[in-house]
């Protein structure tokens, strides 16, 4: 009787320790909509955003910025009234080289490219968070600060150097994302990137290498 009772104890605490350690589901989002927009822009999680470092604000409302990348050349409008924190953040990092050789790691047809991962996954950053600056819309080229999802993020902060460009008008982003310019020349290599061959992930199968990029 005693061997049975035993039997029966360790037959519980067997199955209470798979319960516990063993694999966890996680379960779809209910918002549909904002689940596809985040997984398509996800950024490093920082449940605790790091504030940005000072940079100097751009004394000119509008500057021109050259992304030249390894399957040719965009330039892109920096909106610097209407999100000046973002567009000096982004000023100081292409002036830094942070964005020398750095990869589009996702590209999503139809969609966005993506890129300015130091650790091309995806998950990686300077270390620290931009404040949002929503106003601007998802039209066709539009430039746009990646970021986590609104469950660890609800104030909307920005990655500190993940961007994408908008491959066509995408009105479903509009006031979820901090939009900082435009595409103003080059939309058909821009294009061309969001044309190339994926991996499951949206990564591209050839590395596509942001050259540098250059303020004037």
């Amino acid at each position: 009787m005693n061997k049975i009772v035993i039997a029966i104890i360790v037959v519980l605490i067997g199955a209470g320790a798979y319960f516990y350690f063993g694999p966890k589901k996680t379960e779809p989002n209910g918002n549909q909509g904002q689940e596809t927009a985040n997984s398509k822009q996800q950024t490093e999680t920082q449940t605790q955003p790091t504030p940005t470092p000072s940079a100097e604000e751009p004394a000119a409302d509008r500057v021109q910025a050259v992304i030249e990348t390894s399957l040719g050349n965009f330039t892109v409008e920096l909106y610097a009234k209407e999100a000046p924190k973002t567009v000096a953040n982004f000023i100081k990092l292409a002036k830094e080289g942070f964005y020398n050789g750095l990869k589009f790691h996702r590209v999503i047809k139809g969609f966005v490219i993506q890129g300015g991962d130091p650790e091309g996954t995806g998950g990686g950053g300077p270390g620290y968070t931009v404040s949002a600056e929503i106003s601007l819309t998802h039209k066709k080229g539009a430039i746009a600060m990646a970021r986590t999802d609104d469950s660890v993020n609800p104030t909307r902060v920005s990655s500190g150097s993940q961007f994408y460009v908008a491959l066509d008008d995408l009105p479903s982003l509009d006031g979820k994302y901090t939009v900082f310019g435009y595409v103003t020349s080059g939309m058909d290599v821009v294009l061309k990137i969001g044309d190339v061959p994926t991996e499951p992930g949206d990564y591209p199968i050839n590395d596509i290498v942001i050259k540098r990029i250059t303020i004037e």
